[in-house]
């Protein structure tokens, strides 16, 4: 007879997950209705890790198509709340066109931009509303690090923030749930955390999957969206014009 071929390692990666899922089921159950002899300590340790496993699934579904967004031209125009209101525009045009502007109208404060073209990024600023802009020419390593500045605005940040926060909620008792919101016209998905210590966090989506709202239980701030469209103009990701060009 021939050998049997083995099966491939991604089906027994299915299997066992399936088979975890099924177990852990069971076992939280039989907690439910006593029947593992009273081990309180045991239970505990069931339920903790069923809870991980219904954040990461509310979680999961929440996240699914964040990253998407990577693959599409959009701008997004965000607004945040509480002491120090600010305007974000985040702009995206795949593969290489990006950038990030930012500005407090009514503080006195000049604006920052961030930008990424086919010449390279450049950190551009203002001191003053109106006055002349200053872009530096940054190195690879410099753009990364601007970049993060702004990372908070990106799906791709909170993606993996939830993820993480699956798992340290599930062991802390904390609960995951799902909600929905509108924010100026836009219908949000959101996805709400709950922490004993903390109280509760937002995290809203549009249907584009782009954010739409982020509120932080321990931070006075939020942002919302405040307009979109997926056609960015080509001065999104122009140096400002008059710009002095500095070569960092």
């Amino acid at each position: 007879m021939p050998a049997s071929h083995p099966r491939h390692p991604r089906h027994l990666r299915h299997r066992r997950h399936a088979a975890g899922a099924v177990a852990s089921r069971l076992a939280a159950a039989a907690c439910a209705l006593g029947l593992l002899g009273g081990a309180a300590a045991g239970c505990a340790v069931v339920k903790k890790v069923h809870t991980i496993q219904q954040n990461e699934a509310a979680i999961k579904a929440f996240t699914r198509d964040l990253k998407s967004t990577k693959s599409v031209p959009f701008q997004v125009t965000y607004v945040t709340t509480g002491g120090s209101p600010a305007t974000v525009v985040y702009a995206v045009k795949p593969p290489k066109d990006l950038s990030f502007s930012e500005s407090a109208p009514g503080t006195g404060a000049g604006a920052t931009k961030l930008i990424a073209n086919s010449t390279g990024g450049y950190s551009c600023r203002q001191t003053a509303p109106g006055s002349h802009w200053t872009c530096t020419k940054l190195a690879k390593a410099a753009a990364i690090a601007q970049s993060k500045i702004f990372a908070i605005y990106t799906p791709t940040h909170w993606a993996a923030f939830l993820h993480l926060f699956a798992i340290g909620a599930g062991i802390a008792g904390d609960k995951v749930t799902t909600s929905s919101k509108n924010v100026n016209g836009f219908a949000l998905s959101c996805v709400d955390l709950f922490a004993k210590s903390n109280g509760t966090s937002t995290i809203c989506t549009t249907k584009q999957n782009l954010l739409g709202y982020v509120k932080v239980a321990a931070q006075s701030t939020a942002f919302e969206i405040k307009s979109y469209t997926s056609s960015p103009p080509a001065s999104a990701f122009q140096l400002p014009a008059g710009a002095k060009v500095i070569h960092g």
